[in-house]
């Protein structure tokens, strides 16, 4: 049975203290951002957020085994503080999951208290801090002394620690840019999504070509006198029937241009467009013209064939890539084709395929190359793969239970 009888903020501690310090906790950190004009907290970068990292965990660890018998110190390491904090984080993350983040706010108060930078306001920052010490005195009394027993929750523990604080402390050394770059031209510069801010790269990026490559085209066939349409597979001897008219494609050329003449002649892939010979027959009568695939260069012009409207419509894309060249000012080169969602890394950063001019299509001279820098990743891996040998560990030491029973 609890003891009701005991009296607020008597020790030992227990739920309702930790509940009120980490409602507290939060309070406390809206009236800051608050009172700093809707600031978040600053945010250095390397060296010196590592170095604040490594003395907060040589310091709370330090505590935990020096201190370990003292009241409070109990208290903050305990398991009802531990889930108080673990619900307020949740909390604060659900309003950064429903307020859009980064974005102007519609109201003043909204960004008065940093609900549209949840991710670096004060109420964040103080609770996740709290909650690393809390976790990280945990840890500390399982480690000294250290025994084998303990082995699985060390490792998903200092797991979890390394995996949580690497993230936050290393989120202000990630660069994320996009360098824009035309066919045959290097670029060093990259540039923010948000605020287009242009960014010298400590390489540069030299394209030697933009590829594209698409889908079949569809035929489109548009009534106007009931604004219906309809379309399918632009194959050579492709036909279909509808509101009884029969479509057959006659011809087709996947890159021409047409001559002086009006005729069409095959033309190479990187300047050609594709064209479509279209036979409509209707009521006995049959009507038959080339329709052609718009580009920069020619304006959506539908053919009448008949009582239809026929257009040729692009297909999408089905791959891009661009070749280049990467080097860095020592002279270190690297000759990669970038593809969506194969990147390319390059002392440690990532080289993503991002886009193009899509206006152009494939006739695109503009690759859009997103790098990515985040010199934090491999200790926030580091603890990931700590975690996940934890759950090994207690999976393996489950089914040897199971065999000695």
């Amino acid at each position: 049975m609890a003891d009701v009888s005991r009296k607020w903020f008597q020790e030992p501690w227990k739920f309702k203290e930790s509940i009120v310090v980490t409602a507290a906790t939060v309070f406390a950190g809206f009236i800051i951002q608050y009172t700093a004009g809707g600031h978040g907290i600053p945010q250095p970068h390397l060296p010196v957020n590592a170095i604040a990292l490594a003395v907060f965990a040589a310091a709370v660890i330090g505590t935990g085994i020096a201190m370990k018998n003292n009241s409070v110190v109990k208290w903050l390491g305990s398991i009802p503080l531990g889930l108080c904090l673990i619900l307020a984080v949740a909390a604060l993350s659900l309003i950064g999951g429903i307020v859009p983040q980064d974005t102007a706010p519609a109201a003043l108060h909204t960004a008065s208290f940093g609900f549209n930078r949840i991710f670096s306001s004060w109420p964040f920052a103080l609770t996740v801090l709290f909650f690393l010490l809390n976790l990280g005195l945990g840890l500390s009394w399982k480690l000294v002394p250290f025994k084998m027993q303990n082995l699985q929750f060390i490792l998903f523990h200092a797991g979890f620690w390394i995996a949580l604080s690497c993230g936050i402390f290393g989120s202000t050394d990630l660069q994320r840019l996009v360098v824009p770059i035309d066919e045959g031209k290097a670029s060093n510069v990259g540039i923010t999504m948000e605020s287009e801010e242009p960014h010298l790269l400590p390489f540069s990026i030299f394209l030697h070509d933009f590829s594209l490559e698409e889908y079949t085209p569809n035929i489109l066939l548009f009534d106007p006198a009931t604004e219906e349409q309809t379309n399918f597979e632009a194959r050579k001897g492709a036909t279909a029937t509808w509101k009884g008219n029969n479509a057959v494609l006659v011809d087709f050329l996947p890159s021409a241009l047409p001559t002086e003449d009006g005729s069409l002649k095959p033309a190479d892939p990187s300047a050609g467009v594709p064209f479509a010979k279209v036979r409509i027959t209707s009521d006995g009568q049959s009507e038959e013209s080339w329709v052609g695939i718009t580009n920069p260069a020619r304006k959506p012009e539908p053919v009448k064939i008949g009582r239809l409207f026929v257009l040729l419509w692009p297909g999408n894309p089905k791959s891009y890539r661009s070749a280049v060249t990467v080097q860095d000012d020592k002279g270190h080169t690297v000759m990669a084709n970038l593809e969506v969602n194969k990147p390319v890394n390059f002392n440690g950063w990532k080289l993503y395929q991002m886009g193009y001019d899509e206006k152009a299509g494939r006739h695109s001279k503009l690759s859009l190359i997103e790098v990515i820098h985040d010199p934090w990743l491999p200790a926030v891996y580091v603890g990931f793969f700590m975690i996940m040998a934890a759950n090994v560990l207690f999976f393996w030491n489950g089914i040897k239970r199971s065999k000695v029973s």
